[in-house]
């Protein structure tokens, strides 16, 4: 029991510290004048606290970067649950299958 709970500690730490998904994209010269276009929404030069689709991103005439403010969830019961996207929250509910309105255990999440 105690090998268990210590490696579920482990696993909740290393989770707490890892990073979002991010990715990059590099503008042609004058590609970016007016800002950046993050799937067909025209954001402004400079900080993006948090765009439509859950991101939060760094917009200049180089270049766009942008890390997800989500943690996709891989351990959980698959048979009885199902993940389901809350846009509001920017994040992944893991709900029952046969009841939405319960939540379900995650034992790990990646970025």
């Amino acid at each position: 029991m105690k090998s268990f709970l210590t490696v579920l500690v482990a696993m909740g730490i290393i989770v707490t510290l890892s990073d979002a998904y991010c990715w990059r994209k590099i503008h042609k010269p004058g590609e970016a004048k007016d800002g950046c276009t993050v799937n067909g929404k025209l954001y402004p030069l400079g900080h993006i606290e948090r765009t439509e689709d859950c991101y939060t991103c760094d917009c200049n005439e180089a270049g766009m970067e942008c890390c997800s403010l989500f943690h996709t969830p891989v351990a959980y019961d698959k048979k009885k649950c199902k993940v389901v996207f809350n846009k509001e929250r920017c994040d992944y509910d893991v709900v029952q299958k046969k009841d939405p309105s319960k939540m379900c255990s995650v034992y790990a999440r990646v970025g």
